[in-house]
């Protein structure tokens, strides 16, 4: 089996690469990115692709499976430039894979492509998916699920898969996520248990998270299993809150009004502080909490890694500043003393 792995460097896709190079079924991986990295892998190859203009059919003839992992977080200001290569990028992809003739498409969609929802009760894959209207992420994965939608009901002979996990830790990546979510000015060196002691307990704050690797056996299992088709949402317990939180990190929650969270989100994106805009509290307090038994059942997928340990790597990872030798999780892709970064503007353009 031949696959084509689509933003293959990022958090999810070395996780996805780390599990196929294991897996008898795969013969080959071709792994595509904006930018060639220096990581070596058995049954690997790379190639450097820009999906938002290169021709990606000759790089699919002959796979079995194409997955997509591409999506750009950042630069958060220019909302232009994450459509071009988040949803118009996956349309020319799946265009792609429809004239290459590949049997088989994985989209790596997400816990925010939901409508706001319950956080008392767990919801399934049918949960409206409208994403958060305040979240140019939600809409986007929204977008990217309604496109998928048209083409497989026009290519019935394409086995479509799309997984949606909840937010996702590896110690691996955490230099990747403080660049996408905490930016230059991040106090990593804070990211200690024993120096955290209290934990901000916010109304409707309730999320999931998941480890890398469980996200990586997730896409091996539907990969491998011809007969698995249609979403399946992953993310590992227990579900975190303050007090879930506080218990992990031996920390006391301490009550803080909602609206002045998100007020202060605001205030410093738009003070270039940090590099998300409040969209994202918005979907951390309103998507709903995931069902995983489809996942658990239908592919035969259990996590490994907790949600304690999974938070634990990521802490981890940011306090001692680790990653892996890929672009987009590199400690060096932000430069010495991270001004790399400062000079991006801080979400107005890509480090």
């Amino acid at each position: 089996m031949r696959v084509v792995i689509v933003g293959a460097t990022g958090n999810i896709g070395t996780s996805v690469l780390r599990s196929l190079v294991g897996e008898d079924r795969v013969d080959s991986v071709l792994g595509i990115a904006r930018r060639l990295p220096r990581l070596s892998m058995p049954k690997v190859e790379w190639a450097e692709v820009d999906v938002t203009r290169d021709d990606l059919v000759p790089l699919f003839r002959g796979a079995e499976a194409v997955v997509s992992l591409h999506w750009l977080i950042q630069p958060s200001r220019d909302l232009n430039k994450l459509w071009m290569v988040n949803v118009e990028g996956n349309s020319r992809l799946m265009r792609a894979v429809e004239e290459a003739g590949v049997p088989g498409l994985l989209y790596s969609s997400s816990v925010g492509v939901y409508s706001p929802g319950p956080k008392d009760r767990y919801v399934d894959e049918s949960w409206p998916r409208d994403g958060v209207a305040t979240s140019h992420y939600g809409r986007q994965k929204a977008e990217v699920e309604r496109r998928l939608d048209r083409f497989e009901a026009e290519n019935e002979g394409v086995r479509v898969i799309r997984v949606r996990p909840a937010l996702v830790f590896k110690r691996e990546a955490a230099e990747g996520i403080r660049r996408l979510f905490g930016g230059p000015f991040f106090p990593s060196f804070l990211a200690r248990p024993e120096l955290i002691n209290y934990i901000p307990r916010i109304e409707d704050l309730r999320a999931q998270v998941i480890h890398s690797y469980d996200v990586g056996e997730a896409f091996r299992l539907a990969l491998v299993n011809d007969s698995a088709r249609g979403a399946f949402n992953v993310a590992a317990e227990p579900v975190l809150d303050a007090e879930e939180i506080g218990r992990i990190l031996n920390a006391r929650p301490v009550p803080v009004s909602g609206r002045l969270a998100r007020a202060g989100a605001d205030l410093s994106w738009r003070l270039g502080l940090q590099p998300v805009p409040a969209g994202w509290f918005d979907l951390a307090t309103q998507v709903p909490i995931m069902d995983t038994a489809r996942a658990r059942a239908e592919l035969g997928w259990t996590p490994r890694y907790d949600a304690r340990d999974a938070l634990l790597d990521a802490l981890e990872g940011l306090r001692t500043g680790a990653g892996l030798d890929t672009p987009p999780l590199s400690p060096r892709t932000s430069g010495p003393m991270r001004i790399r970064e400062i000079l991006t503007g801080v979400g107005r353009r890509e480090p």
